[in-house]
């Protein structure tokens, strides 16, 4: 198709303000900042702009005139998937974006697939700022976002002594849990954990490993367990951890069903995660067992599918984790210079999968 020779030339915003009879500044207002004119001014400017075919400013000249992105990047270790299938991203998502509605920004996602170092994404990011959601400490995409010169929030992991945090007390919240499994009576216990480091392991986790976790949220819960469990005389190195480096309930039936064979005996199964815990609970029912009566579950989180199935666990306020993420980074400015940190509260969630444990007449002949 021929482009006809009497085509008018793009408006721009000179020739706008030209037709109107206006200054520049005031044409730019109706877009960056109405609140300097009238509505009527405004919707005339507007119109004509319409009219004349003229697009509005050039976002990409503009931010390089103010210095301004007006967005929020969200790094997450994870394949881009992950954050609208993961119930507590998308809840974190969900208050980080309410948070960046709040405050007229935008947000860049900037997934970053864990078997890859490739940092060119952060680099090359245009935003006003980063939060940073549940990474190892040796995360190549961390550094890359330690080296651009805005403000940064971690969201949970890891903790670093110079930057803000929003976050739970992780040992805490799972010393709780640990106690009421306690109370009930349960000692032969294993566990089905997330990933511990960037280098994929599927199977049982050392003590050592465990110890040397990247990921400190994993190891807070880790350590919490073992010194829980320590108070009444039971041998952290006798428990058996397995790792997975998948978050899917997949994961947890198969962590489940290692744990169940490596130890026959073990009457309850603590996975750090609900998503590994709904897993394990239909890899026990698969195999005939009965929850909580033959073997007891738990997870962590409180997702909508751990209530609907009764899961014993620990609810956190992920949606607000994001909130306030997106508040503590977008009030950077109103901060003193000193690293801010946030604790959310916890709640443990005494459901049905978790009960006391049988005796060993009641497992072999009980009903």
């Amino acid at each position: 198709m021929v482009r006809s020779t009497n085509s008018r030339r793009p408006a721009t915003l000179a020739s706008l303000a030209a037709e109107l009879g206006v200054s520049r500044t005031t044409v730019s207002n109706a877009y960056n900042r109405p609140d300097q004119l009238s509505p009527e001014l405004r919707k005339r400017v507007l119109d004509t702009a319409r009219r004349l075919g003229y697009p509005g400013p050039d976002p990409v000249a503009r931010s390089l005139r103010t210095r301004k992105a007006g967005a929020v990047g969200l790094l997450l270790t994870e394949n881009l998937s992950y954050a609208f299938r993961d119930p507590a991203a998308v809840g974190f998502l969900e208050g980080l974006a309410l948070a960046c509605e709040d405050a007229d920004h935008g947000l860049l996602l900037i997934p970053a697939n864990p078997e890859h170092e490739d940092v060119a994404s952060v680099h090359s990011a245009g935003v006003d700022g980063f939060v940073v959601y549940s990474v190892p400490d040796d995360d190549p995409h961390l550094a890359a976002v330690m080296e651009r010169p805005v403000p940064t929030v971690i969201c949970d992991q890891p903790s670093l002594s110079d930057i803000d945090r929003v976050g739970i007390d992780d040992g805490a919240a799972i010393k709780d849990l640990a106690r009421h499994l306690i109370e009930l009576g349960h000692r032969k216990i294993g566990v089905v954990c997330m990933r511990l480091a960037r280098l994929r392991n599927d199977g049982p986790a050392s003590p050592e490993r465990q110890s040397r976790a990247n990921f400190h949220v994993q190891r807070a819960r880790l350590t919490a367990l073992s010194e829980a469990f320590a108070e009444i005389g039971v041998d952290w190195e006798q428990v058996p951890v397995i790792e997975r480096f998948d978050h899917t309930t997949e994961s947890g039936g198969s962590a489940a069903a290692q744990l169940m064979e490596l130890d026959p005996e073990i009457t309850a199964i603590i996975c750090t995660s609900d998503i590994l815990a709904l897993g394990a609970l239909s890899e026990v029912r698969r195999q005939g067992r009965r929850v909580p009566q033959d073997i007891t579950i738990t997870g962590f989180d409180g997702i909508d599918d751990a209530e609907r199935v009764g899961l014993t666990t620990v609810r956190q306020p992920v949606l607000e984790k994001g909130r306030a993420a997106g508040r503590l980074l977008l009030d950077a400015a109103e901060s003193s210079g000193k690293p801010r940190e946030v604790l959310l509260e916890t709640q443990l969630v005494t459901g049905s999968t978790a009960g006391s444990p049988r005796s060993v007449e009641e497992r072999w002949f009980g009903p």
